[in-house]
């Protein structure tokens, strides 16, 4: 069985915390923060959840700490279908639709597909089949040599920010499925053209284009991500919504083009 000790103990090395600074900002001793750390103190309900937030600990994994330490779940974990989510998924769904001509989609925490906008699936197209059954994962489709890979036009420079992306967030959730999820499109075939040095990394932190070829030219798009950022239930903490707008001119334009054609 797992107990509360260890996985605290990651999570605080994960952000690099010591234990003296956790303690402060825990409003705890040191002492019994080590107690806890080595298992010879349980700590109460409140306490876990008060570390878990100083250590922005996603809500899963709070659930996870509870529960090693012998308390009950805090955070509810609904389906996308509980009536309950509903009004969320419609905000969902009137930000991707209100998005258009633009691309827009929202993906899980495994960057599994929930929702696209009528543009998003228009420029899925032509991806093999077999990376469209469901569950749809967005980056698989995009990065795979029978998805959209052939179609990017500078695929190693965004597969190097997709990538250091990815990292980060297992990094920082320490979610099993998105390392494997890393490890697969580590594997993929990088593209043509120079590895990125590290100025480019730097520039990719803050916008790197996504650059996909269509017929009759090439369009470019900048991306944001949106989260819910009051969210109590796993579920609804763990939708990321996507939005692509056009990085210049003539991709404003042929996106137009292409909705109104």
């Amino acid at each position: 069985m797992t107990t509360i000790g260890p996985l605290l103990k990651d999570w605080r090395q994960r952000r690099r915390i010591s234990q003296l600074d956790l303690a402060l900002e825990a409003e705890i001793s040191q002492r019994h923060l080590s107690f806890v750390e080595s298992g010879r103190s349980r700590p109460s309900r409140e306490m876990v959840l008060r570390l878990a937030e100083r250590l922005a600990v996603p809500l899963r994994a709070r659930n996870a700490l509870l529960v090693a330490a012998g308390h009950a779940p805090e955070y509810a974990e609904r389906g996308i279908a509980d009536p309950s989510l509903a009004p969320a998924m419609e905000a969902v769904r009137m930000i991707l639709d209100g998005h258009g001509p633009w691309p827009a989609l929202a993906v899980d925490r495994h960057w599994n597909l929930l929702a696209a906008n009528r543009m998003a699936m228009r420029l899925m197209e032509g991806v093999d089949a077999s990376l469209l059954g469901p569950p749809v994962n967005v980056l698989r489709a995009s990065l795979h040599p029978g998805g959209l890979a052939p179609r990017i036009a500078n695929l190693r420079a965004w597969k190097t920010h997709v990538m250091d992306r990815l990292k980060r967030d297992a990094d920082a959730s320490a979610d099993a499925g998105l390392e494997a999820l890393l490890a697969e499109i580590a594997r993929y075939p990088a593209g043509a053209g120079a590895a990125p040095d590290a100025a480019d990394r730097e520039r990719a932190m803050i916008a790197t284009p996504l650059r996909l070829r269509v017929p009759g030219g090439e369009l470019a798009f900048i991306s944001t991500t949106t989260v819910f950022g009051t969210a109590t239930d796993v579920t609804l903490a763990e939708i990321t919504l996507e939005t692509f707008f056009p990085a210049d001119g003539e991709t404003a334009a042929a996106l137009r083009a292409m909705a109104a054609a």
